[in-house]
């Protein structure tokens, strides 16, 4: 016998197991050596010398665990298909579609003319999908750069031989590299400017918000915080008006009025505006009586409900301004039915304009009691904290300008007054105020450090209108503000901040190319391989800007890709509601009011229950009894959940979602790696969307 060499030693194969079972539904698995070929071939008696004798049950169970196992995963995926394929079916037997929706914010003409676009881009795509693919079983395989164009002439040639098929093809690739491919290609290049100049102003921000954080800058007040219980002294206490907006509101208006209720202010300098627009007779009884209790309990509170219910909100305020006791108070502050601010809000806001008449806002930034709800929620936070710890941030210590968040700010009555006060011409009067404002030499504070609690859209179709209502009204008023930003009389460099950077930049040029380039161009370079869209530009930057968005909230990093492929996804909402505003189309002027689920935090019973044990002399205010408030909303959440919810398809979505899914089944037989897998992505993100598998059902 030979002698053992050193690699010929033993080794050991496979995943060693052994199963220990107690009885049939009490097992456990254990590590041990897998049989060798040796210990097939014999019997259990004649292994040779040196050989181990293994037990044939213990191998027949691992041989079941693993065939368990596997059918087991089989089941997984067969289960995910038919949960899926159920969900589908629900929605398109339900009925339930965007187009079907009478209360959507677009109107159906412009909604049926951009469906029609993208089913127009689909069909062509499945058209040329089957085309290309037949090219290619006929031996036209396409690689970046080589375009096989030597062939292509080849076959141009009369003396060559050629199918009809190869003659057909032959003259569409030269109909895409004459005339298709150069036009494409051209707004292709437009469109990757557009995508590098928005990505350099993003960069910028988030150096200035680095730099504000290294060398610690934020305003500071000349007069600081007063306690109360000292009593007034020279504390700086000028009267205050709190407006409480609200409109069918039903979930939330406990909350917000107790919250403002509590706000630590001397009781006769401060008068609560409970301003309800509600049409439903049930909702303004609740929210009455609601404002009755609080009097009764020695709240300066008011109820105002408008008999001609127009303008909406902005309407709602600028009927309480006009208001005849409103010219004994010097500052408005303004909160939404869900936002629910702190005791020290006032305390903290109001000293920032004494000594400072040019201040004309301060602005509070937002927090979130339903942040981490779902993952429609946490996508939303990523872009909030950004726009509040960046955008809004950074333009407030460099330019002292910063479009008001429509709440949570604090208003000088004088500079709404010389501004023009509210006008109901734009869906987006926070926007409009602060442009005239700003036009008319007014400085903003915004304080990162002064939070106020609200809620987030928990469903798509809330969030969906509540976008398009933010995308379509900056576009009305720029076309309104132009002129006027024109002749103001600011600096030429205030002007082009405000047209090319506040405008034109961040409203109109990101909705643009975000859904052209990524939507449209990057699907048609896939069946027109001759205009390209660079590696970096689909995967790279959107990447690295993703990256910085998510900087202020760094416990959202685990969500980076979902959030770049949703914003890519929201980016058709975006894009509907910018035309919708830039052009005037019918849904640029519709009002939704966003969907509410009045959830409160753990935070604001614990600060009203604090509050409470508090002596009755050193409140300016009594409140109602806590648990009798906390009882109240536990019933409200009960009836909420007892209401019938669905979910209904979104056409848009899904037509693109199909058409991104084609084209990345195109770029396979170009061999283009990365557009493959953006596409397969981003086509299963607009599924998703589509079928309304993303955030809480509505009601």
């Amino acid at each position: 016998m030979a002698p053992s060499l050193w690699w010929e030693k033993e080794t050991h194969r496979g995943t060693p197991v052994v199963v220990k079972m107690e009885n049939p539904n009490n097992w456990s698995m254990v590590e041990l050596e897998s049989p060798s070929d040796e210990e097939f071939i014999y019997p259990n008696d004649a292994v040779p010398k040196g050989g181990r004798n293994k037990n044939a049950k213990q191998l027949t169970w691992v041989l079941l665990l693993k065939a368990h196992k596997a059918a087991g995963c089989l089941t997984s995926i067969a289960a995910a298909f038919f949960s899926l394929s159920s969900i589908v079916r629900r929605r398109v037997a339900s009925g339930r579609t965007d187009s079907t929706d009478t209360s959507n914010t677009e109107s159906q003409a412009v909604k049926s003319r951009f469906y029609v676009c993208i089913k127009a881009f689909l069909w062509l795509s499945l058209i040329l999908l089957g085309f290309e693919m037949a090219a290619y079983f006929k031996g036209w395989h396409f690689r970046q750069p080589d375009l096989q164009l030597q062939r292509l002439y080849s076959l141009t040639d009369a003396a060559v031989v050629k199918t009809v098929f190869d003659s057909l093809y032959s003259t569409w690739v030269l109909i895409r590299v004459g005339y298709l491919a150069p036009p494409l290609q051209f707004l292709t290049n437009v469109c990757i400017v557009l995508f590098l100049i928005q990505s350099l102003d993003r960069l910028i921000l988030c150096l200035g918000c680095l730099w504000i954080k290294l060398r610690n800058i934020k305003p500071v007040a000349k007069h600081g915080i007063v306690d109360l219980e000292s009593g007034e002294g020279d504390g700086y206490f000028p009267m205050v008006l709190v407006q409480i907006p609200m409109c069918n509101e039903k979930e939330v208006y406990q909350q917000s009025i107790a919250a403002v209720c509590n706000l630590d202010w001397p009781k006769g300098k401060m008068l609560v505006q409970v301003l309800d627009d509600s049409d439903d007779p049930i909702t303004q009884s609740m929210i009455k009586e609601e404002v009755h209790k609080w009097q009764q309990n020695g709240a300066n509170i008011i109820y105002r409900h408008r008999v001609i219910r127009e303008g909406y909100k902005a309407g709602n305020l600028k009927s309480a301004m006009n208001c005849s006791y409103v010219k004994d108070y010097e500052f408005v502050t303004i909160f939404d039915a869900d936002f629910q601010p702190n005791p020290d809000f006032l305390m903290r806001t109001i000293p920032h304009f004494k000594d400072n008449e040019e201040v004309g806002l301060v602005q509070a930034r937002w927090s979130f009691v339903n942040k981490d709800e779902n993952l429609l929620t946490r996508l939303q936070l990523i872009n909030l904290a950004f726009h509040f710890e960046v955008e809004q941030q950074v333009n407030g210590i460099f330019l002292n300008f910063f479009g008001f968040n429509g709440t949570a700010g604090v208003w000088r009555i004088k500079a709404l007054e010389e501004s023009g006060g509210w006008l109901e011409r734009t869906t987006v009067e926070d926007m409009d105020i602060a442009v005239r404002a700003h036009l008319h030499g007014w400085k903003f504070v915004f304080l990162n450090d002064v939070e106020c609690q609200c809620e987030l859209p928990e469903s798509y179709e809330a969030y969906r209108k509540q976008q398009h209502r933010w995308h379509s009204g900056p576009m009305q008023l720029f076309r309104l503000c132009l002129p006027a930003i024109i002749q103001a009389k600011i600096s030429i460099w205030k002007k082009g901040n405000m047209i090319f950077l506040f405008f034109l930049l961040r409203k109109l040029i990101l909705p643009f190319y975000s859904f052209t380039l990524f939507c449209i161009i990057l699907p048609m370079t896939m069946f027109i391989p001759e205009a390209t869209l660079p590696s970096w530009v689909v995967c790279y930057v959107p990447a690295t800007m993703s990256f910085l968005n998510i900087l202020p909230a760094p416990k959202s990093f685990p969500f980076i890709v979902p959030y770049l492929l949703f914003e890519n996804t929201m980016s058709v909402t975006k894009f509907n509601a910018m035309v919708s505003g830039l052009f005037q189309l019918g849904s640029a002027y519709e009002w939704v009011v966003t969907k509410k689920s009045g959830r409160s935090s753990e935070g604001d019973l614990i600060s009203l229950a604090e509050k409470e044990k508090e002596p009755a002399h050193q409140r300016n205010n009594s409140e109602p009894n806590l648990e009798e408030m906390r009882e109240e909303i536990k019933q409200q959440e009960q009836l909420a959940a007892r209401k019938k919810k669905h979910n209904r398809i979104y056409t848009k979505e899904l037509a693109l979602a199909f058409l991104l899914l084609t084209a990345s089944a195109r770029s396979l037989l170009s061999a283009q790696g990365i557009h493959f897998y953006f596409l397969l992505f981003q086509g299963i993100s607009f599924l998703l969307v589509g079928l309304d598998l993303i955030g809480e059902q509505v009601e």
